[in-house]
């Protein structure tokens, strides 16, 4: 049996264990080593990472940050320069991989409310050819949007976004880190969006329940070469057999029940804005993702709630910027403890 979690907690999607079935597949997976590209269940997960996305290959790294660096080391070289948006998960959670490790200059463009750069502003910033310039060479998408509000991003944009890299010889890699989550709002299948870009990165440990890894994808010679950078890094790892059996459930049957953490986050957000003290848009939560501030006249401080919320109710939630603060549904929320959340928060701020 799965061990028991008796709090609960809201602060990330990260934060899910796998299921029992997870537990048993990976018990009894076929291993092989994969650095020689003999374990056989990895080759089956990147197998089905590159057809649900409609790719040639794939290649299991350790996290989404490292699955971003790899495809950024692959496309460009040092000196190179990166387009990307201001609040991108790879401009400012990832420990400035891109410059520190990889000599790749962030190119970082103004956002709107769903995390879309302007198209206009793209084509702007893309250099031309002088030597004093660094080179454009790359442009970070990411879908769903993390920091705003998990917003699903349509295929149109990123169908315009790789028209204008096309049109000057650049390449597009795309976060996908809750792709399957954006996939799920808008209805369409993953392939819909990632037709449009060159190589995508999916996270099997955010609301998927594997317990490590994500899943790179592209033409078969991108893997070939991604598949240097990823040893450069680190992360290659030998028997990953007992990792991937649980990403092969993530993607076969994980991906299929996200409805019902977006059905959570929309009930949660709804419960939100009858509290006073807090102010929330329920009509901006499309996924999974529930951002919602404290008013300013309300005298506690976003640390010490959480805090409360945390010593005297066992409820775990994320602090974000300033009075935002954040909760995430996933696998292991259910309806009694949103609504538990919810009571929680109102007795504190009565």
């Amino acid at each position: 049996m799965a061990a028991i979690h008796p709090s609960v907690d809201f602060r990330s999607d990260t934060v899910t264990w796998p299921t029992d079935e997870m537990r048993a597949a990976m018990a009894a997976a076929a291993v092989g080593d994969d650095v020689y590209g003999e374990d056989p269940t990895v080759a089956a997960l990147e197998t089905l990472a590159a057809e649900l996305l409609g790719k040639e290959a794939g290649l299991l790294v350790t996290s989404g940050t490292q699955g971003n660096l790899v495809a950024a080391l692959t496309h460009a070289q040092r000196g190179d320069e990166a387009i990307l948006g201001e609040d991108a998960h790879t401009f400012c959670w990832e420990a400035g991989g891109l410059a520190v490790l990889g000599g790749i200059t962030p190119r970082p463009l103004s956002t709107d409310r769903r995390g879309r750069m302007d198209l206009t502003q793209i084509r702007s910033a893309i250099r031309g050819d002088d030597p004093h310039w660094p080179r454009s060479r790359l442009i970070l998408l990411e879908n769903s949007s993390g920091a705003n509000h998990g917003a699903a991003l349509e295929p149109n944009y990123f169908e315009a976004v790789y028209g204008i890299a096309q049109a000057h010889g650049l390449k597009i890699h795309l976060d996908g880190a809750r792709l399957f989550n954006a996939a799920t709002a808008l209805g369409q299948p993953p392939r819909a969006i990632t037709q449009w870009v060159d190589s995508v990165s999916v996270c099997l440990s955010k609301g998927l329940c594997a317990p490590v890894g994500s899943v790179l994808v592209g033409t078969e010679e991108f893997i070939h070469q991604a598949r240097r950078q990823r040893k450069l890094l680190g992360g290659s790892m030998r028997q990953a057999g007992v990792l991937a059996a649980a990403g092969l459930i993530a993607l076969k049957t994980m991906t299929q029940r996200l409805a019902e953490d977006h059905a959570q986050a929309q009930r949660l957000a709804q419960g939100l804005a009858t509290i006073p003290g807090l102010q929330i848009d329920p009509g901006a939560v499309e996924t999974n993702l529930v951002f919602f501030d404290l008013a300013e006249d309300v005298q506690i401080s976003p640390g010490d709630l959480v805090q409360t919320l945390q010593v005297d109710y066992g409820l775990y939630l994320g602090c974000y910027h300033g009075r935002t603060l954040r909760a995430v549904t996933h696998y292991w929320i259910q309806p009694q403890q949103v609504e538990r959340l919810v009571e929680a928060l109102g007795r504190i701020l009565a």
